[in-house]
């Protein structure tokens, strides 16, 4: 199968992450507006196909009634997308807590993934959703906690996790992990590893790879002796410990975000620094972003992989709000594809 069969969603959760009404916060962008301006993007007369988004406040209550995400399905639908992968509100502050906490914390993780199959499951029947995935991660922000005793912790996290996968499985959903170096036990390539392996459950649980967050693995930003690459490498040592990375990953990389980084850390709000998203066109980008798209999509529909998504979390609002950008985007991720 070509790549070309590979739909293009744009992320909504761009509005919502590191927004606020705090000190020093941008407000948050509407559902509603991200919506427009994802429509709005056209490159040769391809446009968006789909959105991945948040269920959270405000663009989503994930209590709403069955009538109400109804109408947030005719809305999506109305601006001409289909639905895709759902990011579990699983985070301290939302419905969920820590996926290595205590019983409390852990069974609010587990019903945050219940409450995102419940609403999933009216996308689906709505006939909105088509296919896609649910986001999760540790939901615990930092390592230093888990640090204290990394093998108890990281088998607390396989434990919920292995638990939340059961719980999507019997929604008929699967649930992609995300790497990501500001969650606890999802940090470094290798820890995310023994998680995804831990949790042996690759038709339930598997990995989300997102292009920004995976060049810091690469790089070892914590911990350093996972580093793959140092500062000052040349490009012929870069394909190779890619390709060492993809290969470990890729088997289990069941959603995948196309994004730009310029080897630098970023949080806004409650978001704590993660993998700075940039720009496409970003001249301190680090990436090749087509080339190294093609590592991670390698057999793509083996694991399920319908639509890519780009990841523009937590670019300032006049960023969103500026044309362009979403052009330019769609330009790299059609590049991706052709």
């Amino acid at each position: 199968m070509s790549l070309s069969s590979l739909k293009l969603h744009n992320a909504m959760w761009p509005g919502l992450v590191g927004k606020g009404d705090d000190d020093g916060q941008e407000p948050p962008i509407s559902l509603e507006r991200m919506l427009d301006l994802t429509a709005a993007a056209e490159v040769d007369g391809r446009k968006f196909d789909g959105i991945d988004y948040f269920l959270f406040l405000p663009h989503t209550n994930p209590e709403a009634s069955d009538d109400e995400l109804k109408g947030i399905a005719d809305l999506i639908v109305s601006k001409g997308f289909d639905i895709g992968s759902l990011v579990a509100p699983v985070w301290p502050g939302t419905v969920g807590d820590s996926a290595m906490g205590t019983d409390e914390q852990k069974g609010k993780f587990l019903d945050a993934v219940k409450m995102a199959c419940r609403i999933a499951k009216v996308f689906n029947e709505h006939g909105a959703r088509k296919g896609g995935v649910i986001r999760i991660d540790s939901a615990e922000f930092g390592v230093e906690k888990w640090k204290e005793d990394a093998s108890t912790n990281t088998s607390s996290i396989v434990d919920t996790f292995k638990e939340a996968a059961r719980i999507a499985a019997d929604h008929g959903e699967r649930l992609a992990a995300e790497g990501e170096i500001c969650w606890a036990g999802m940090h470094s390539w290798k820890d995310m590893l023994d998680i995804l392996e831990g949790v042996g459950m690759p038709e339930a649980l598997g990995f989300q790879a997102d292009l920004a967050h995976t060049y810091l693995y690469l790089m070892g930003y914590h911990p350093p002796e996972h580093a793959l690459l140092h500062d000052g490498y040349a490009e012929e040592e870069f394909w190779p410990a890619y390709e060492k990375m993809t290969d470990k990953l890729r088997p289990w990389t069941i959603d995948f975000h196309v994004a730009q980084n310029d080897g630098q850390v970023h949080g806004a709000g409650s978001h704590d620094k993660t993998g700075k998203h940039c720009p496409a066109d970003d001249p301190n980008g680090k990436l090749d972003i087509t080339r190294c798209s093609q590592y991670w999509l390698k057999d793509f529909q083996d694991r399920g992989i319908k639509h890519i998504c780009w990841d523009g979390c937590m670019f300032s609002n006049a960023t969103l709000e500026t044309p362009s950008t979403w052009n330019t985007l769609l330009k790299s991720m059609i590049d991706v594809v052709s």
